[in-house]
Formats: structure tokens, C-alpha cells, sequence
């Protein structure tokens, strides 16, 4: 059976409300994001379409834009939300502790 940990993936003040960063970890690439309201949430970081960071895409209110076909995707549930995005986005438990936002991983 799988095992879970934490992993530190940045400080709050790394990430402006609204928006997206790039977190890389061993072999996996995550987006880690900030809404509106300053709550943090993680998904996989590639577009279930094509492989197309959604780091670089544009975050408005809950949904991540692909950058490179404009899908979209609810970033709080994983859900696509515009074609061609349609296979679920992976997303990930987050807490944040002493101003850094941890991410919880499967080992």
C-alpha cells in the first residue's frame, strides 16, 4: 500500500492571489495555486490534453487556463470546465503551515 507525505512546495508570498506557480518534485511537475479568497490548491502540472504547462496558463477565479488550446479546468476539483480539456485533472491535498504551503504526495 502506498504511503503519503508532505512535501514543502513554496513560501505563501511566492504566489499572488489569482494566480499559478510551478512546483517540480524528483520526476513530477505540480501547479500550485492561490485563489482569490488566499486558499492554496495543487494539481498535476501538465494539461490532461497535451502535455502544456498550466503554470504559464491564466487563472480566473477557480478555473486554470491551458495556454497553448485555451482548455479549462476547475483547479479546486480537478473538473474540465472547456474543450478540448475533458479527462480530469489530478489534484492534490494542501496545507498550509508558518507561511509555506505543503503539498501531500503518494510515495
Amino acid at each position: 500500500m502506498p504511503t503519503q507525505e508532505w512535501i514543502e512546495a513554496c513560501e505563501t508570498e511566492d504566489i499572488d492571489a489569482e494566480d499559478v506557480i510551478r512546483f517540480d518534485f524528483g520526476n513530477r511537475t505540480f501547479a500550485i495555486y492561490r485563489s482569490e479568497k488566499s486558499e492554496f490548491f495543487a494539481t498535476d502540472g501538465f494539461c490532461t490534453h497535451e502535455k502544456i504547462h498550466l503554470a504559464d496558463g491564466l487563472v480566473m477565479g477557480d478555473v486554470i487556463e491551458c495556454p497553448k488550446h485555451n482548455g479549462r479546468f476547475n483547479y479546486m476539483t480537478g473538473e474540465p470546465k472547456k474543450k478540448p480539456a475533458c479527462k480530469l485533472l489530478t489534484t492534490y491535498p494542501v496545507k498550509v503551515e508558518n507561511g509555506k504551503v505543503w503539498i501531500k504526495l503518494e510515495a
